[in-house]
């Protein structure tokens, strides 16, 4: 058999396609202005690797900023976490209508100018999360929490008049919030989120199906791990970023008079979307600098065909496609057993690990006390390092040892298996004192004593006992007057509910029927270390089996079909997980919600949740299904046995020689091209 490197240096010698006929303008890299050769050098698959795996961690940021920020969102705007679910999801949507449609047909022109249009309608996706502050600003709630708006007029700390404020013999009337008590932030929302999802279609579909169609398969998955690594910082700066702004008052120019620790605190959660919108234009324009096919990949593609002995070009992602061709792709793929069952069981997954990856800062929040800042930053710096090293680590393995597919399927078996043990943990994992607390603020809502304090309308303004009992307001406790010392701290004195709610017959004196501003301090630190460390295990194990899950469904079809499987297998996701689950998952949350935010037209967001109730729901159903989509798994495990991951022809004797005559193949056309 001859070697690769007199096959080469053949079809140098006896190249049938005259070099006055070569079109490079397929192999150059920029547009307009920007070209020359200068940038030609740049026109390599590693090359491409680093700023796609950039891109991608821009991309990446904008998700997890929005997911840290999202609890803040719904108190703003008073949203239900089942609303913000729906909001969630608006990216969803667009991608089943856009992703197999895009994929298919932007397949056929300039893919990575396809890719950086997507991420220009990313950026439009950034301008439009921040349109809402723009129009409606802070908020009068988040105002009357200030030190300037409160010498300007004479409100309490919880929002409302002072006779309102407090304990009334009289029901008062029901007084609309000054807040936009429409639908309008939502659907901006929604319509932003709409938006972002036709952007991603173009910019994962189109993008992992280049990086594989222009590198050897032998480097594809270190180049897949390592742009998996890169878009995995992504998290990491935008839990971070989201950290950052948060601390900040939502009004960064007024001085709060509430600390970062109250449940009131809105933080200037509209700030990352300045900088985030700058990054990915300008990640866009360098994107779409590369040319529509690399050079040495066309090169290796043109000494392909020569092997075949017909003398033309193998059939490569960039011929032209019709609306019948793609009919007849779907019928390959719906009787490809490998990739159905992987679609199912992946499925079953993440429908299952979406909620983890949504509602985690919001679920730290509740169920260890921890404020917003400290939750974003615990889920995207350390939980986050942890999927960075796990998707490196399995790059490696799978590139050094090269297992067979049958292998890949058998470690994304365990893999699931190890994630639903890890979510069980998460049910034993919780902090009484908060439970307590809650259940205790509850009893202060439906007691005797507040009832005939008429506090429906009150909003939450936690007050604290000295017996450490948090109330929903002083209105709940019955409070009747208020002090304000020279610090800006309140206390509340002539609490005649505080008694009864430890006991109906215990009698306190007058000078301990009092409150203080704030919830009551709970110590949760140690159960949330703990929750943390199996998180970032979770987040390590699950890391792994990305490269080699993107591996099988990338192998198990035809090379000509891979990237309207990446359109369709996206599409399906979205139908059948991204969708449904964030809204599942939000209804589940709201179900267990104790404290609404009630104003007179809508019950608002929801204040505190019985959270040893909702531990158990929510982590039971997501393992369940995570146990269900294992046997699929199994499935993928059994028919993958002739799956050919790597090409054996890849490996040369003389690695060196090929990447010289490779080198002058390409490099001849573009100095014709010059000429």
């Amino acid at each position: 058999m001859a070697s690769e490197e007199t096959e080469t240096s053949e079809f140098l010698k006896d190249k049938k396609v005259p070099e006055q006929q070569e079109d490079t303008s397929d192999t150059t890299c920029g547009f307009w202005r920007f070209k020359g050769p200068t940038l030609q050098r740049f026109a390599s698959d590693n090359m491409y690797m680093v700023i796609y795996g950039i891109a991608g961690c821009f991309l990446s940021i904008a998700f997890s900023y929005f997911n840290g920020t999202l609890t803040t969102l719904e108190k703003r705007y008073k949203i239900p976490t089942k609303i913000t679910g729906v909001i969630s999801v608006g990216n969803d949507i667009s991608t089943v209508f856009s992703s197999a449609f895009l994929a298919y047909y932007a397949g056929r022109g300039h893919r990575p100018r396809w890719i950086g249009f997507g991420l220009v309608i990313l950026a439009v996706f950034c301008l439009l999360m921040l349109s809402p502050q723009l129009i409606y600003g802070p908020g009068e709630d988040a105002l009357k929490l200030t030190r300037e708006y409160g010498e300007s007029i004479v409100h309490t700390l919880n929002g409302t008049k002072r006779d309102e404020a407090l304990c009334q013999k009289d029901k008062p009337s029901c007084l609309e919030d000054h807040a936009p008590s429409d639908f309008m932030p939502i659907m901006i929302f929604f319509l932003a989120q709409f938006v972002c999802g036709v952007g991603c279609s173009l910019f994962y579909t189109l993008g992992l199906s280049y990086m594989d169609d222009n590198s050897k398969k032998s480097k594809s998955p270190a180049m897949i791990s390592w742009s998996a690594f890169l878009r995995m910082l992504g998290p990491a700066f935008g839990y971070s970023l989201a950290s950052v702004c948060l601390r900040l008052y939502i009004d960064p120019f007024k001085e709060p008079l509430i600390s970062k620790e109250d449940p009131r605190w809105i933080g200037a959660w509209w700030l990352g979307w300045i900088l985030l919108s700058v990054i990915l234009l300008i990640s866009a324009f360098f994107v779409g600098l590369f040319p529509k096919e690399m050079p040495r990949a066309r090169a290796r593609r043109l000494k392909a065909a020569t092997s075949t002995g017909t003398g033309t070009e193998v059939e490569s992602p960039l011929a032209e496609r019709s609306f019948k061709d793609m009919v007849q792709v779907m019928k390959r793929l719906s009787v490809n057993k490998v990739y159905i069952y992987k679609t199912i069981g992946s499925n079953l997954y993440l429908f299952g690990y979406i909620p983890y990856w949504i509602f985690t800062p919001k679920y730290i929040e509740i169920q260890f006390r921890q404020s917003a800042a400290m939750a974003n930053m615990a889920t995207g710096t350390v939980a986050l390092g942890f999927s960075a090293a796990g998707i490196l680590i399995s790059g490696y393995v799978v590139s050094k040892f090269k297992p067979s597919a049958r292998a890949m399927a058998a470690w994304n078996c365990v893999v699931d298996y190890l994630t639903v043990a890890g979510i069980i943990c998460y049910i034993l994992i919780g902090c009484e004192p908060s439970d307590r607390m809650n259940s205790l603020a509850t009893l202060s809502a439906g007691d005797s004593c507040s009832l005939s304090c008429h506090c429906d309308y009150v909003h939450f303004a936690p007050v604290c006992s000295p017996a450490n009992e948090t109330f929903i307001s002083a209105c709940h406790a019955g409070c009747s007057e208020k002090l304000t010392d020279d610090q800006g701290r309140t206390t509340y004195t002539g609490c005649k509910c505080i008694s009864s709610s430890l006991s109906p017959n215990l009698t306190l004196p007058d000078e301990n029927q009092f409150a203080s501003d704030g919830v009551c301090p709970v110590d949760c630190y140690d159960q949330f270390l703990i929750y943390l460390a199996v998180m970032c295990l979770l987040k390590f194990v699950g890391a792994t089996g990305r490269s080699t899950d993107l591996l099988l469904v990338l192998r198990c079809v035809p090379a000509e079909d891979k990237t309207i499987a990446l359109g369709i297998g996206s599409m399906l996701f979205s139908v059948l997980s991204f969708i449904p689950s964030p809204i599942v998952f939000g209804w589940i949350l709201d179900s267990y919600c104790l404290v609404w935010g009630k104003t007179c037209s809508t019950k608002g967001n929801c204040w505190l949740y019985d959270t040893s109730s909702l531990r158990y729901t929510m982590n039971l159903v997501s393992a369940t299904l995570i146990l269900v989509g294992s046997f699929w798994h199994i499935a993928v495990w059994y028919y993958a046995k002739d799956i050919k991951i790597f090409d054996d022809e890849e490996v040369t004797k003389n690695p060196q020689k090929e990447e010289q005559e490779l080198t002058e193949l390409m490099e001849k056309p573009i100095k014709n091209d010059k000429n």
